[in-house]
């Protein structure tokens, strides 16, 4: 009788644990919770590295260290939504230099400081982070992002 009362109790341990080791997905990212972060140095004009691989469903905390001499944003986004993004700051420029973007997807970092900016990438294909103060995406400040 013991016998059948220990393996039950371990049945019924293991299913709670089983349990509780599934979890919810209501915070998984990439299939399993994960946050892949991400370094990128901005530098007067460009971001090193200039281009990241990520996976379809990934979730990527960016961070961002201003190693130049001005300031810098980082914005994500596809080519409309860059090109939206630069119309917006070249109309706020008057105000603290485009700096005052109220956009989620962007951050601006001062020079000397670190910013995160955390995105969930849905759908496949190619996006940018492009840097949108005065002259800067038009000058080539971009990094390309090939989402698979």
């Amino acid at each position: 009788m013991n016998r059948h009362r220990t393996l039950a109790l371990a049945a019924v341990a293991l299913f709670a644990i089983g349990g509780a080791a599934c979890g919810s997905d209501d915070d998984a990212t990439a299939g399993n919770g994960d946050v892949r972060t991400v370094e990128i140095d901005m530098a007067d004009n460009v971001f090193e590295p200039d281009s990241v691989d990520v996976n379809r469903g990934e979730t990527v905390r960016f961070v961002f260290t201003n190693t130049g001499e001005v300031a810098h944003d980082a914005f994500v986004g596809d080519t409309a939504a860059q090109d939206g993004h630069e119309m917006d700051m070249r109309e706020a420029e008057g105000d603290e230099h485009g700096s005052g973007h109220g956009d989620s997807g962007a951050v601006t970092v001062e020079p000397g400081d670190t910013a995160e900016l955390t995105h969930t990438f849905d759908e496949s294909g190619s996006l940018e982070i492009g840097c949108h103060q005065p002259g800067h995406y038009d000058g080539g400040m971009k990094l390309a992002i090939d989402v698979t």
